[in-house]
């Protein structure tokens, strides 16, 4: 006996099963128990033992939503819906020019801030050093010049305009001031730096890496690649789109799974939970495969009753009736689509 339909009921969250399964469900109860061989999908559905649950068709992973880590324009997406792709392929990567400038700024930046250090460390390069030097002299001559010129106007006072005097007094200032800043860039050429500057040098390194290593950090992210190992299921964006992180799809660019191994998701009555036990061989139906069984077996059960996730469209079917969750792994090699209604069939 298969599924007759599947209606699902929008905003309720509730998903009609057939009426003939529930039919099954209630008429398996009195079925007389006829034993099977273990991986053979059963041939009477009259004369054997069985519980009939709805249930719905999954990945043995979870769904992966893959997405951007960083916002920007898909420059190219290299998977499509029922590739096959291994854990860490690149599935899609983004324009990378913003992100590479950040990073060549975050490295100049670094630069400079360990050229610093580095003359504070070392102190100033001999060639450094000389031309200080050879400028205080500079100075020192030029102010031996000014004063010598402006005593040879004192003592001509005069005979010469009172205007020369002051001129020549002018130039002696501007010469001590010239030697005056003269001898304090030697004296800081030549002097080690201070405890307080090194920190400082050494806190503003620190800063600067910190800065690159982010900026790296951000450019591998442009490059999107597979979580796991899996099939693409979904794809959600195309090159050319604009992804972003704070959208409300979260940069969502496709939807990976494992489909390697697929499990069917049942909702058992609750009072057929004493029927239940992990290892019982099963079969799983669906009105677009006609009579072909899909077999496995039990692997969970659930430790806690819930609610209806699957109803059937018997108009005195108690919506109120729980659950328990029971996962049923198909055996290998068997497929069908994610997401699918079935009819499960577990067999006492």
């Amino acid at each position: 006996m298969v599924m007759t339909g599947v209606v699902v009921l929008a905003g309720s969250g509730w998903v009609v099963w057939s009426r003939s399964a529930a039919g099954e469900a209630r008429a398996a109860s009195t079925a007389p128990a006829v034993s099977t061989t273990a991986g053979v999908a059963p041939t009477g559905a009259a004369d054997i033992s069985r519980i009939v649950a709805p249930g719905r068709v999954e990945p043995v992973s979870e769904e992966l939503e893959v997405a951007a880590e960083v916002s920007g324009r898909l420059e190219s997406l290299r998977v499509e819906e029922g590739d096959r792709v291994e854990a860490g392929a690149v599935i899609a990567t983004l324009e990378r020019a913003d992100y590479e400038a950040r990073l060549a700024t975050a490295r100049a930046a670094l630069a400079v801030a360990e050229a610093e250090e580095a003359r504070l460390v070392n102190g100033a390069r001999v060639e450094e050093r000389r031309e200080a030097r050879f400028a205080l002299e500079q100075a020192d001559a030029a102010l031996a010049q000014a004063e010598r010129e402006h005593q040879r106007r004192v003592r001509a006072a005069d005979v010469i305009p009172r205007e020369e005097l002051d001129r020549a007094a002018s130039d002696v200032a501007i010469a001590r001031a010239r030697q005056a800043e003269a001898r304090e860039r030697a004296r800081v050429v030549d002097a080690p730096a201070r405890a307080d500057e090194r920190a400082r040098a050494r806190a503003a390194i620190q800063q600067a890496r910190a800065r690159v290593l982010e900026a790296e950090a951000l450019l591998a992210k442009t490059t999107i690649r597979a979580p796991i190992a899996g099939t693409v299921l979904r794809v959600v964006r195309r090159a050319g789109e604009s992804v972003s992180v704070e959208g409300p799809d979260g940069g969502h660019v496709v939807t990976i799974a494992d489909v390697s191994v697929l499990r069917v998701r049942a909702d058992v009555d609750e009072r057929d939970v004493a029927h239940l036990a992990t290892g019982q061989r099963a079969y799983v139906t669906a009105d677009a495969y006609g009579d072909r069984r899909f077999t496995g077996r039990v692997i969970r059960i659930s430790e806690m009753l819930g609610r209806k996730n699957l109803r059937s469209e018997e108009p005195t079917e108690k919506v109120d009736t729980k659950v328990l969750e029971t996962l049923v792994e198909l055996d290998p090699g068997q497929r069908l689509p994610v997401g699918l209604r079935v009819d499960t069939y577990i067999l006492r």
